[in-house]
């Protein structure tokens, strides 16, 4: 069974520790990276998507790792796009955005956002179109 790992917030004031689980961080980026327009959902791969069916329980993470680098957040996002949408740009849009919340939301400090565009999902055709 995979770990929770929790990360911690610096407190600037004596009040205690604030610890941010790596699930919970990858909540935030997971809808984050859902914001921008293009992608299409978050890709768990074959094992994640049998895991959900079996389990029945829909992760908001699906898709998203998170791991600690020296203090410093690094953030893999596996992705769907839409089709017809331009990668390079929408997946910059995606890191940034990803980037600013996580740090917004959290405090602290993301190093990488890597994005890998793993499928294109194209337009459902309606078969009264494809007739005419």
């Amino acid at each position: 069974m995979e770990e929770n790992i929790l990360s911690e917030v610096p407190v600037e004031e004596e009040t205690g520790i604030v610890r941010i689980s790596d699930e919970v961080i990858g909540v935030i980026a997971g809808l984050a990276a859902s914001e921008i327009e293009g992608v299409a959902g978050m890709s768990a791969g074959l094992v994640g998507d049998i895991s959900n069916k079996i389990t029945g329980k829909k992760s908001n993470s699906k898709g998203v790792k998170v791991t600690m680098d020296n203090g410093l957040v690094v953030i893999d996002l596996h992705m769907a796009v839409e089709y017809g949408m331009k990668i390079p740009e929408m997946s910059m849009k995606v890191q940034e955005n990803v980037k600013n919340t996580v740090e917004t939301m959290t405090g602290l400090n993301v190093a990488l956002v890597n994005v890998f565009v793993e499928s294109v999902i194209f337009p459902k055709v309606d078969k009264d179109e494809e007739i005419e």
